[in-house]
């Protein structure tokens, strides 16, 4: 390799480590942008800071200093000194958007949250879930103790659902079944939308009573009342009957091995013949693929929160391995792992009864 292209690589690899060094401080730039309703003050037009900065009640130069941060991350545009507008991206941190993700951001970037991350030295080192260590409970116990930010943690699935509840109606043969409880299923998110374009079908949403607090909303907001209802309880005691489709989104990886086996058993239990279980999560490759710098930040998303499984919750993200082993253990078998397209990472994996 030549001197020259020897320099650049090295500052390209400097470049890499310095940009993720910063990470922290672009997640908590957004996080002000949201607190500061940034969005909504710039607005559809462009604007200057110092208008901006008088509506938000704070200080013109910092406020400009701000907007050139999200400038800079791609959520702002400055078209002359001082005068910004909101781009593509930056719109979905205005609440009123429909594809909105600020409850997603609030809540990834909530002290409470990002304080196990502090620790997570000590987890890599211990396995112990470092949310536990600092709180003295573990996270879904917290949330039920704190309404505001167990309500928080809800607006904040139901944003992260939103993509998945666009084409998981048409991705898979749900017409095929009859009844489907979504367990775990939060606000209604999920199931209004596969509901909403299978009318053959009845549903129930299947959580924890704060899990079920905005559901009702959903269901009256989709006009789903008659065919969709709503049962409280925990899955680790046992999980309701009555459908021929058991579908969990993002539940599993709450949780360990043996606690998924235990979720898995329950849905098992109730499985009449020819239904299946439908686990829409991500699926780790069995090797990490080599990732060019550009790909660098999307692709380790899932592995961000495989990580955030360990330091906050004590689950896992899984290999196909992996769900293949908690299915046969809880007494089912894999069937199918597809991948969820237009909702990467996610993949739907089918299960039916051994």
């Amino acid at each position: 390799m030549r001197s020259t292209d020897a320099r650049a690589a090295a500052t390209a690899d400097r470049d890499l480590v310095v940009r993720l060094a910063f990470g922290s401080m672009a997640a908590q730039t957004v996080r002000a942008a949201v607190r500061l309703r940034v969005v909504e003050l710039v607005g559809e037009s462009t604007r200057s800071a110092i208008a901006v900065a008088a509506d938000a009640g704070t200080a013109p130069q910092p406020m400009t200093r701000l907007l050139r941060a999200l400038a800079a991350l791609g959520l702002i545009e400055e078209h002359a000194p001082g005068s910004f507008s909101v781009t593509s991206a930056g719109a979905l941190l205005h609440s009123g958007h429909p594809d909105s993700l600020t409850s997603f951001v609030g809540m990834f970037t909530e002290p409470t949250i990002v304080r196990a991350w502090e620790h997570l030295d000590d987890s890599v080192r211990t396995g112990e879930v470092g949310f536990d260590t600092l709180f003295g409970t573990d996270f879904f116990s917290h949330l039920a103790r704190h309404p505001e930010l167990s309500a928080g943690f809800n607006a904040a699935m139901s944003q992260a659902v939103a993509e998945t509840a666009a084409v998981l109606p048409y991705a898979f043969e749900f017409g095929r079944f009859s009844r489907i409880t979504d367990v775990g299923g939060g606000d209604g998110t999920l199931l209004s939308a596969v509901l909403d374009v299978h009318p053959g079908l009845t549903g129930v949403v299947f959580d924890t009573e704060q899990g079920l607090a905005e559901a009702p909303k959903t269901l009256e907001r989709h006009g789903l009342g008659e065919r969709c209802s709503l049962l409280a309880g925990d899955f680790f005691r046992a999980v309701p009957g009555g459908s021929d489709l058991y579908l969990m989104k993002s539940i599993l990886h709450d949780w360990t091995g043996e606690q998924a086996v235990t979720i898995l058993t329950h849905c098992r239990e109730v499985l009449p013949p020819g239904g299946r279980v439908l686990i829409v999560e991500p699926v780790l490759p069995e090797a990490v693929a080599p990732a060019t710098r550009a790909e660098v930040s999307d692709g380790a998303i899932t592995y961000l929160s495989d990580l955030n499984m360990l330091v906050n919750v004590g689950g896992r993200e899984r290999t196909r391995q992996d769900f293949e082993e908690v299915c046969r253990r809880a007494g089912l078998t894999v069937t199918s792992v597809t991948p969820l397209a237009d909702a990467e990472p996610f993949s739907l994996i089918e299960a039916e009864a051994d």
